[in-house]
């Protein structure tokens, strides 16, 4: 009996020292920032997402290649109550496509590809349009004219963040089966989606690695970036992982993350800690052959076949604020919004990472900056404008009698989208079956119908 006691108490010692042990390694290594005047403005400005019941951010301003603030705002975990810092995980959207661009400009320093190869070239499933091939450089620059794969997946009942997933290969194989682009290659300027979700697809084939696999030995490996990654297992345990949520319409939040193994256009999580670490090779290029031609390279702006220059390069847009000249991305990805602002001739960035789908990192962002490089402003700040995220007023749906409902009827199949859709006169209207869930179609013409 004493032994057992002994050796019970013996336990709860061990695990005491090493719980002990643990905390005071976790508040050894924890990264403390110096509190000013400014950090304390920029405090107030999350004031409203400094809560424990509430999803919300983290943020990080650095400059001349340090972090000179950094914190995190609100609750990586509603479940357990976990707070959000700035070494939280977080996806950061279309922030991603930053990082496949890189993989591609690695790729081409290698010589194992070219901008302006025809993408059959790797993707050889993929239609012959006719007239100019679709190329690389297409793709990096959001002209290819390749239809929305996001609208697509709607279509089909499959919409992003729901409880039918798609696969990489189901998406190749989705994009192949579209008999026209929008428009010409190289005619104009549309941001899509389906370009990088394709260039990550050619950097599996061309390097012979996984996309994921390719940007972890090139770029965040190189660049210590540890806790950063493509995210392409939806069963992978993520340390430290913010969980991403949006607003119920009664109030709270609801659960709202993304499993999906598809990257290229997203998938990267990572920290406001890491970021600083691809924020200063910007200035300092580390990567493949360390040269600032690469840098140059990803920098380059694309043009279309008219010869305009277009703000987007490769997975980064260029632009101004308040007279300054600016470079970054902005980001979502269901649960999860993200901007990346960078001043580079003050070298000052500003870092929002958020798990709330409805947070403005944006505006937030702008607002951060504004604190920093007050003195260095040209103009004055623009005025705040919310954006409407409210959708256009539909037309009026037209009044069709019974009878005309009727012969419209019947199981419907799409060659493009290799999909069956059902349609019955129920409950007094006509409706489609889009994977059990049946919605009203409303007629809009003789043969045209919306729903959603």
């Amino acid at each position: 009996m004493n032994l057992q006691r002994v050796t019970i108490r013996v336990a709860i010692l061990a695990g005491s020292v090493f719980a002990v042990s643990f905390l005071l390694s976790l508040s050894a290594s924890a990264q403390v920032y110096p509190r000013t005047e400014l950090t304390a403005r920029v405090d107030e400005l999350f004031a409203d997402w400094d809560t424990d019941d509430a999803p919300g951010a983290a943020v990080g301003v650095f400059q001349d290649g340090s972090i000179v603030y950094a914190q995190g705002y609100g609750v990586a975990n509603l479940d357990y109550g976990i707070p959000i810092t700035p070494r939280s995980v977080l996806r950061i959207g279309s922030i991603s496509k930053q990082f496949i661009s890189m993989s591609i400009a690695i790729l081409a320093e290698q010589g194992r590809l070219s901008f302006d190869d025809d993408i059959r070239n790797y993707l050889p499933e993929m239609p012959d349009y006719g007239g100019e091939p679709i190329t690389i450089r297409h793709l990096l620059h959001h002209t290819s004219g390749i239809r929305e794969y996001l609208t697509l997946v709607d279509l089909i009942g499959k919409p992003e963040g729901s409880v039918f997933g798609y696969t990489t290969p189901e998406l190749v194989d989705l994009l192949s089966r579209q008999q026209n682009l929008n428009f010409a290659p190289g005619d104009r300027f549309s941001y899509t989606n389906s370009g990088y979700f394709l260039l990550a697809e050619i950097v599996t084939r061309v390097s012979g690695l996984k996309a994921s696999l390719f940007a972890q030995e090139n770029i965040f490996k190189p660049l210590g970036m540890t806790h950063t990654r493509f995210y392409d297992d939806p069963n992978a345990i993520i340390q430290d992982q913010a969980l991403g949520y949006s607003p119920r319409r009664d109030g709270g939040y609801r659960l709202d993350i993304l499993r999906s193994e598809v990257i290229g256009d997203l998938g990267v999580i990572t920290t406001i800690e890491d970021f600083l670490h691809w924020d200063n090779n910007f200035y300092e290029n580390k990567l493949g052959a360390g040269t600032s031609e690469l840098i140059a390279t990803m920098f380059t702006r694309g043009r279309t076949d008219a010869g305009e220059e277009l703000s987007y390069a490769l997975g980064v847009e260029f632009g101004s604020y308040r007279g300054l000249n600016t470079m970054g991305h902005g980001g979502s990805a269901v649960g999860y919004v993200a901007e990346f602002l960078q001043f580079p001739e003050q070298r000052l960035s500003v870092v929002v990472l958020s798990n709330l789908s409805s947070f403005s990192p944006e505006r937030l962002a702008r607002q951060v900056a504004n604190l920093y490089l007050a003195s260095q402003f040209t103009e004055p700040p623009p005025p705040e404008e919310e954006r409407d995220r409210s959708r256009p007023p539909s037309p009026e749906p037209a009044a069709l009698p019974m009878s005309e409902l009727e012969a419209f009827a019947g199981d419907f199949y799409s060659e493009e989208l290799d999909f069956v859709y059902s349609l019955a006169v129920r409950e007094g209207s006509l409706r489609i079956d889009l994977r059990g869930t049946w919605s009203e179609l409303l007629p809009y013409g003789d043969d045209h119908f919306g729903w959603g």
